[in-house]
């Protein structure tokens, strides 16, 4: 099968490239980096020739709504045009647990994916929408948003992340599987409070920073109820521990 990954040079892309191509999968990757901008257009029938199957990985690197939305509304709207011209079959995106929820309480960058999602679901081509929890190794990044001189102020907020290698085997098994025109959800098999998963790793990387659990505290500029980040049941979880994914974790 002949697939193209948007965002291909990027954490989850990276890998789900390389998962594929090892499958024996012709795989595309567009990205800035090897020529093809899906914000832009440039390079994009080009690459898309000949492909069944789009996987959005890409994101924005904007938290706030305004850019979010901007840039995930011409990429998206650029794949499913581009991709319609193509012939593609099935038009796969990653994106967030709870973003709908966040969307409707929050905004900011929710409000964005949640609008990218809308635009795929009412475009009328064959779809799955991944939504996955937050990957392991988005830990560190989490801790440095919430730190102030040297105290990381956490939501008491639970989170079941997972490995971002798990990540890439299931959204590559949703790609290879007929349209779902709908939602699925992945996670990992265990719940933490935010501030017990963050001290963990912190601890373990002999990070000096002290942990604080804060009702207050933001999540990116968001307020989190308590079950907010976590996925409704009948999610597929995935086998990777952190405990596990620690241990094989470069120090």
């Amino acid at each position: 099968m002949k697939l193209a990954v948007i965002g291909g040079t990027g954490l989850i892309g990276t890998k789900l490239v390389s998962r594929l191509r090892d499958d024996g999968h012709d795989v595309v990757t567009i990205a800035r980096a090897t020529g093809v901008n899906s914000y832009t257009g440039d390079g994009l029938a080009d690459a898309l020739e000949g492909v069944e199957t789009i996987i959005d990985t890409s994101n924005s690197g904007y938290f706030d709504d305004r850019a979010a939305t901007d840039f995930f509304y011409a990429s998206t709207l650029n794949l499913l045009t581009y991709g319609a011209a193509a012939g593609v079959k099935h038009h796969v995106v990653l994106s967030v647990v709870g973003t709908d929820r966040l969307a409707a309480s929050e905004g900011g960058y929710f409000i964005a994916k949640d609008a990218q999602e809308k635009l795929v679901r009412d475009s009328g081509r064959p779809y799955t929408i991944v939504h996955s929890t937050q990957f392991f190794e988005f830990v560190k990044s989490i801790a440095d948003a919430a730190t102030i001189g040297n105290v990381v102020r956490l939501s008491q907020a639970y989170i079941q992340p997972i490995a971002a290698d798990d990540v890439a085997a299931l959204v590559a098994q949703a790609a290879l599987a007929p349209p779902a025109n709908g939602m699925i959800e992945i996670a990992g098999p265990d719940r933490f409070r935010l501030e017990q998963l963050v001290r963990t790793q912190l601890r373990l990387r002999e990070d000096p920073r002290e942990v604080v659990a804060d009702p207050l505290a933001r999540y990116f500029g968001t307020e989190l109820d308590e079950r907010e980040l976590l996925p409704a049941d009948g999610a597929t979880i995935a086998a990777t521990t952190f405990g596990e994914w620690l241990d094989a974790a470069p120090r």
